[in-house]
């Protein structure tokens, strides 16, 4: 007689959970969101301490994810695996002028429609404007209070833009007390102060690197009046808005004479 024996199989195999395959989806779906979102905040600024400082102060009072580097060429090594959505570039007082507006253009090219903002030294509102039009979203100076200037990123990041009011109210003042330039006809008051000043400097067919040297200004800054000032005269170029200049200065001359007779 042959004892029959049962061997029951055994399957080492864990059986999925479907409630643990469901939370699994629902945490790979949370993370694809986030990246595709991009919930991150990267920071361009060389100096290392500087750089250390700013993301531990936005990880500190923010909800955001701070990504530092330490120039462009390193965001541009990681910007397609990094969620970020917002950039911010540190300016050191000495690097503002033509290389920085080289620097902005740049990431404005390669962002991907992120918004920029730059933190610097200083408000000067005619810097501020040349960036605004390089695709700038906002500009935040060093002596900004650190929740005004957490609130400043949110709000760019929904969107808005950020100009410090310091800015506006010492432009206001400038211009008040300036008010529009009349004289020797030069401008007949449809100019301000500085751009009565590069006018001048433009009718003489001087550089503008010259101009910004003479005035004091930053080439770009004198560009962003040489632009202002074309729109004004409706000039196509340089060379209509010299002639136009040297127009309103005859004009000027002649009723100068006329009055004195």
């Amino acid at each position: 007689m042959v004892k029959r024996t049962s061997f029951n199989h055994r399957n080492d195999a864990k059986t999925p959970d479907p409630g643990e395959a469901e939370n699994e989806l629902e945490t790979q779906t949370l993370l694809n969101s986030e990246s595709e979102s991009g919930s991150g905040v990267v920071i361009i600024e060389k100096r290392t301490l500087i750089r250390d400082c700013l993301r531990r102060c936005i990880e500190t009072g923010s909800e955001l994810r701070v990504f530092p580097v330490s120039d462009i060429e390193e965001w541009l090594g990681i910007a397609r695996t990094t969620p970020a959505s917002l950039i911010i570039l540190g300016l050191a007082g000495s690097s503002r002028g033509d290389d920085a507006q080289r620097d902005i253009a740049r990431l404005a090219a390669s962002s991907g429609g992120k918004p920029i903002v730059v933190i610097s030294d200083g408000d000067d509102l005619e810097q501020i404007v040349g960036m605004l039009e390089g695709g700038v979203r906002g500009y935040i100076p060093t002596d900004l209070a650190l929740d005004v200037a957490i609130e400043a990123l949110r709000l760019i990041r929904a969107g808005g833009v950020y100009v410090p009011a310091s800015s506006l109210v010492a432009a206001r003042r400038t211009t008040e007390g300036c008010g529009p330039v009349t004289r020797r006809g030069t401008t007949t008051g449809i100019f301000t102060a500085r751009q009565a000043a590069v006018v001048d400097a433009l009718r003489r067919g001087k550089a503008n690197k010259v101009i910004a040297y003479e005035l004091k200004m930053r080439e770009s800054t004198v560009k962003v009046h040489v632009r202002n000032i074309m729109k004004k005269l409706n000039a196509k170029n340089r060379t209509e808005v010299a002639f136009m200049a040297n127009e309103l200065l005859r004009a000027g001359e002649g009723a100068t004479a006329m009055a004195a007779r």
